[in-house]
Formats: structure tokens, C-alpha cells, sequence
């Protein structure tokens, strides 16, 4: 009970951070451009780099000052103790010669090694900060300046050698006490400078959470830069799909504010445009069909001598007209057709399709062209359905079967195949006529375009058939390709392979509710 109310209780914290942030995106993307967004972005992403890389590099400024610190004691303990040893040693064999030998000359000498061991103590005294080695200096200033006044006293000639080096022993004592504590302080700077190395080391290796804070501040960046622009393409797609009902109203940036109502007045325009297209086709169509109706019918009482017999060159130029005003019905059809294409309305509703009873019936309005050149289709009619336009799916299908049936030749055979992958589903119909030439493959979707008819074709075109097919695919977001048939199999030498893929939709949730019904 707990945790489905803790549960419970995280997706509600959750919602609430996601509407604020996107209330918080939202007036953020109002208030500035592109250009100042992209700015402010780029500011707060190298922000916390540059505080990482100032504060690295004053934490290696800091080491390498310490280590030119350590490196100058280091070496000035190292000489020291050279010193020491090397004076403290010519003085006591001064002392020693002239226990011996009685030359004041030696003397001398002794009190020059003196003067030096007393100017290296108090030169290291001034520059030294340990307590203990100043205190140690000390005792050796000290015990160096009463062997000094031992040596110049007037009981120097009754001292003896053995007295005089017992007497260098306490100097030898504190130089190696010096020692020890000079190898101390060495080693106690070096073990400074790696704990301070490790220190820094453990502090830039601590800052590289910088890193996927950066990222994730670039990633919310990109999210608000890229969110207006991917919703602006959406729109724009609309547009190529002939969608100019749905009004353009978008929030964001200055400069895509700007580019959503250039695209809005587009829309109007074009939907103005096409509905002028549509009634003019429509109203154009319409006054053909009269006259032609009644030029068709006189047509066909003349060809069937309703008003007399007529001559072989009379019925000559009968058989033109007749085929004539079949040729302009059909074009007046395809019109018609070509007025679903500019009639956007029509391309919005979804309805569940069975693929094969769509082909069926397509084969069963062009039975009659189909029986006359004994033409065999064959179709895996295997169930399957896809959720599309019933209405423009049927134009697309009997533009494509009507071309196959044209130039199949007498007795052939029509394959038609559909199969659904990932991206949709592929509709094949493949003839046996003389195929197409690849240069010709794009060329034959451009309005009015009409390729070398094969011979005795009783199916006359109009040239906007292919048009209307790739017109209608567009705005299915579908595809079509034209190749030769033997790319498919060895087996077909000659024919045309025209490949359809349309998208596997899904019903919205009202259209699921209309279907249940």
C-alpha cells in the first residue's frame, strides 16, 4: 500500500516538473530569438568548463609553486649539510695542526673556517622556517664560538689532541643531528608535494560531473532550439501532402513566429487556389459531359444506320468519331479523377481496407479489357489489411492495372503481389509488356506524357493517369518505382515492374469508435 502510494505519489511530482518545464520552455522560447537562444545556450554549457578548467589550472599554479619551493629548500638542505660537513671538518684539522704543530698560521686558518661556519649558520637562519633546525643552528653557533675561545684562551698550549677532539665530538653530535633533521625536512616536503598532487588529482577527477551537467544543458538547449523547428517541418509537410485545411499557428521564437505566418498566408493562398481548381474542373467537366453525351449518342445511331445505310467511307469516318468521343470521355474521366487529388478533403479519412478485395475489384472493373487480349492475373490474395482511403487507393490501383492491361500482350499474364515489411507495406504488379526504359522510368509521371502506345491498344490514355497516381502516393505518404521486371526474376525477360509502398497507418482513437460501431 506504501509503495503504490509513494509510486503514486513520484508520477504526480513527475507530471508536475514536466508541465512546468514545459511552461518554462515555452515562455523562454516566446521571449527570445534563435540567435539569443542559441547565445544563452552556448553561455551556460561552457560556463561550468571554464570554472573547471580556471579552477585546474590555479590548483597546478598552486603545485608548481610549491614544487619550485620545495626544489630551492630541498636544494639548499642538500648544500648545507655539504657545508657543514666540509667546514666543520677543515676546521677541526686546522685545530688539530695547531694543537701539533703550535704555527699561528694555523690559527688563522682556524679562525677563517670559524668566521665561514659561523656566516653558513646565520645565512641559513635567516632563510630557514623550521623551529627545530633553528634551535640545532643554534647549539652549533654556539659550541663552534666556545671552541673558538677555547682555542685563543692561554690554555691552548697545555691542551692535548686527544682533549681537543673529545672536545669536537659535541660539534660532530649536533651537525649530525643537523643532518638527520635537514633529511627530515626533505623528505617532509616531498611527502607535501604528493599529498598535494593527489589532492589536486582527486579534485579534477571530482569536477568531471561537469561534463554530463554540460551535456544535459546542451541536450535541453538543442531540445528548445530544434522542438519549434521539427513542429515547423510538421507543418510544412502538411503543406507538400496538400493538407491546406489545418491552420499554422505555432509558439516559439521570433524568427519561427515569422516563417509560421509566411507559411499560414501560403496556405490560404493555396487553399483558395485549389478549391478555384476543384470547381473549375468540376464545373468544366461537367459541361463537357452534356454536349458529349449527346454527340456520342447521335454517334451511335449513325454507326448503327438508324438513319440510313452508310458507304464504306462514311463509316470510316464514324469509327473515327466513335473512337474520338470515347477518347474524350476517358479524358474527362481522368479529370475527374485528377480533381480527387486536388480535393484535399478527401484524404483524411482512415477506414480498415482488406488488400485483396480492393485488388479484386479493381480486376473485376477492367474484366472486360482483360478478357478481350486473354490476359491471366494472378494475385496471392492472402488477408491482409491496412488502414488508408479506400477511394484514392481504388484510382491508384485501376491507373496502374489499366496501364498493365495496355501493354500486356495477347495471352499474357499479370502478377500482382503485396507483402509488408517495416516501413509498409509493397504492392507489386508486374506485366509482360515491352517494358520501359530506364530514362523514361521518371519521365512518365509528368502530366499529359504519353509513351509510344503498343500496337492494336483499345485502351486509349489520357497522359495523367501516372500523374495522378504519384500525386495521390505523395499525399498517402507512399511511394512508387517503375522497374524492368527481370531485375525480380531471371525467368521474366521483358515487362514492367511498377512497385507501390504505402505506410502501415493506425487508426486514431474516433476512428476506432466509428469502426466498433
Amino acid at each position: 500500500m506504501t509503495t503504490h502510494y509513494l509510486s503514486k505519489k513520484s508520477k504526480v511530482i513527475l507530471r508536475h516538473f514536466s508541465n512546468t518545464f514545459f511552461i518554462f520552455s515555452q515562455s523562454l522560447l516566446n521571449k527570445f530569438s534563435i540567435n539569443k537562444l542559441t547565445l544563452i545556450g552556448f553561455i551556460f554549457v561552457a560556463m561550468p568548463l571554464v570554472m573547471a578548467l580556471l579552477f585546474s589550472a590555479n590548483k597546478v599554479s598552486q603545485l608548481a609553486k610549491q614544487s619550485t619551493s620545495a626544489i630551492y629548500n630541498v636544494a639548499q638542505l642538500t648544500q648545507l649539510n655539504s657545508k657543514l660537513d666540509e667546514t666543520i671538518a677543515k676546521l677541526e684539522r686546522s685545530a688539530s695542526q695547531f694543537v701539533v704543530l703550535k704555527d699561528f698560521e694555523l690559527l688563522i686558518s682556524f679562525s677563517h673556517q670559524q668566521k665561514m661556519l659561523q656566516e653558513i649558520i646565520q645565512e641559513t637562519l635567516i632563510q630557514q622556517q623550521d623551529e627545530l633546525l633553528k634551535e640545532q643552528l643554534t647549539s652549533l653557533k654556539i659550541e663552534s664560538e666556545s671552541l673558538r675561545g677555547l682555542m685563543v684562551s692561554t690554555g691552548v698550549d697545555d691542551l692535548s689532541l686527544t682533549q681537543l677532539q673529545n672536545e669536537f665530538k659535541a660539534l660532530h653530535l649536533i651537525n649530525e643531528q643537523l643532518t638527520k633533521r635537514t633529511n627530515f625536512v626533505v623528505n617532509q616536503q616531498v611527502f607535501s608535494i604528493h599529498h598535494t598532487t593527489e589532492d589536486i588529482s582527486n579534485n579534477i577527477l571530482a569536477r568531471l560531473y561537469i561534463i554530463p551537467i554540460s551535456i544535459l544543458i546542451a541536450g535541453i538547449f538543442i531540445i528548445l532550439i530544434t522542438k519549434p523547428l521539427k513542429r515547423l517541418t510538421d507543418k510544412i509537410k502538411l503543406l507538400e501532402q496538400g493538407n491546406f485545411e489545418q491552420e499554422i499557428t505555432l509558439h516559439g521564437p521570433a524568427e519561427v513566429i515569422e516563417i509560421a505566418e509566411a507559411l499560414e498566408n501560403m496556405r490560404q493562398r493555396l487553399h483558395t487556389l485549389e478549391l478555384q481548381k476543384s470547381s473549375f474542373i468540376r464545373h468544366i467537366s461537367h459541361e463537357l459531359k452534356t454536349p458529349l453525351a449527346a454527340i456520342r449518342e447521335g454517334t451511335e445511331l449513325i454507326y448503327d444506320n438508324s438513319v440510313g445505310p452508310l458507304n464504306d467511307d462514311q463509316q470510316e469516318i464514324c469509327n473515327i468519331i466513335r473512337a474520338s468521343v470515347s477518347r474524350l470521355q476517358r479524358l474527362i474521366e481522368d479529370l475527374l479523377d485528377f480533381n480527387i487529388v486536388l480535393d484535399s478533403t478527401s484524404l483524411h479519412h482512415l477506414e480498415k481496407i482488406s488488400l485483396s478485395a480492393l485488388i479484386n475489384d479493381a480486376c473485376t472493373v477492367r474484366q472486360l479489357d482483360i478478357k478481350s487480349k486473354d490476359l491471366i492475373v494472378k494475385c496471392n490474395n492472402s488477408p491482409y489489411y491496412i488502414y488508408s482511403n479506400s477511394r484514392q487507393l481504388s484510382v491508384i490501383l485501376d491507373n496502374i492495372l489499366s496501364n498493365a492491361i495496355k501493354y500486356s500482350p495477347i495471352n499474357g499474364t499479370i502478377s500482382i503481389t503485396y507483402n509488408s515489411g517495416k516501413t509498409g507495406v509493397t504492392i507489386n504488379i508486374i506485366d509482360q509488356g515491352p517494358g520501359i526504359a530506364p530514362e523514361l522510368s521518371e519521365k512518365v509521371f509528368d502530366a499529359f506524357y504519353q509513351s509510344t502506345p503498343p500496337e492494336n491498344s483499345q485502351i486509349k490514355g489520357s497522359g495523367l493517369g501516372l500523374t495522378i497516381v504519384k500525386e495521390l502516393l505523395l499525399r498517402l505518404n507512399g511511394n512508387i518505382k517503375i522497374i524492368p521486371a527481370k531485375k525480380l526474376s531471371a525467368a521474366n525477360e521483358n515487362g514492367t515492374c511498377v512497385t507501390i509502398t504505402l505506410p502501415i497507418n493506425t487508426p486514431t482513437i474516433n476512428q476506432q469508435l466509428v469502426q466498433s460501431k
